[in-house]
């Protein structure tokens, strides 16, 4: 797979897809999988713009993260990764952690945001000590935990080949790559920061997602000034792959007028 070097001294992985004129659109991904779950948005987006998926340091195809990496550190690999790769200002859409990325990188440089998706994901998590908790007492067997937590993040019944995918994806990760990750997450206090965003705003979620409920994408919405919200039915917390023509359809839609 890829890898890009980046100014922080990571290699970071990703996959991409398209080229234009278009402003290239950025995925990242949630605390328990990789790059590869953006595959239906890469197949689609890249029709019209480029479009990339990256891997945090730690997961997937990138270097190890060092002990005491957090959530701005994340943004920052990922800005520079994006730079060196010429890519100096996209659209950036994040599903859980990466709505929480998302967020950071927006704090850290909002020039280089022309827009922000930001799908089941949240501001502060009313139970994030909680679940960084279990997530942690988890690590010790991935799998083992993929298979318990599957269905609470899938809208039921299921699609089998998307319940495989979720419990191969999250195997695969590193135990201590997932620890940091669910730090950054699971702990992110983002209210100020949110409310500081000034670029156009759209908020995903499922109305099926247990892990982080509707409830939580409206205090996003209270929170972002102009932020526009979206509610796609029949999915879970991984709306994307669970409902991915419906999600595409939302982000098309919105992107459509800012080029």
């Amino acid at each position: 797979m890829p890898r890009v070097i980046t100014s922080n001294g990571y290699q970071i992985g990703y996959v991409g897809a398209g080229s234009g004129e278009a402003t290239p659109i950025v995925f990242l991904h949630g605390v328990g999988s990789d790059k590869s779950v953006w595959h239906p948005q890469l197949d689609h987006f890249g029709r019209s713009r480029r479009a990339i998926a990256f891997d945090y340091p730690g997961y997937g195809d990138s270097d190890a993260a060092a002990d005491g990496t957090t959530r701005d550190d994340y943004a920052s690999a990922i800005l520079s990764a994006m730079h060196d790769l010429g890519i100096d200002r996209a659209h950036v859409c994040g599903l859980s952690l990466g709505g929480v990325v998302a967020i950071a990188m927006h704090h850290a440089d909002p020039g280089r945001c022309a827009s922000l998706i930001l799908a089941d994901t949240f501001a502060v998590h009313p139970e994030g000590r909680a679940i960084h908790d279990r997530s942690l007492a988890g690590s010790r067997d991935l799998r083992a935990m993929a298979e318990a937590r599957v269905d609470m993040l899938i809208a039921q019944p299921a699609d089998p080949e998307i319940r495989r995918e979720v419990v191969e994806t999250m195997s695969r990760i590193d135990p201590a790559a997932y620890r940091i990750g669910a730090e950054a997450v699971w702990l992110a206090d983002q209210r100020d920061r949110a409310h500081e965003i000034r670029v156009p705003t759209l908020i995903l979620v499922g109305d099926q997602d247990l892990v982080t409920p509707v409830d939580l994408s409206n205090e996003l919405l209270d929170l972002i000034p102009d932020a526009r919200m979206q509610v796609i039915h029949g999915a879970g917390h991984l709306g994307n792959l669970e409902k991915p023509a419906e999600f595409n359809a939302v982000v098309e839609e919105f992107l459509q007028p800012l080029g």
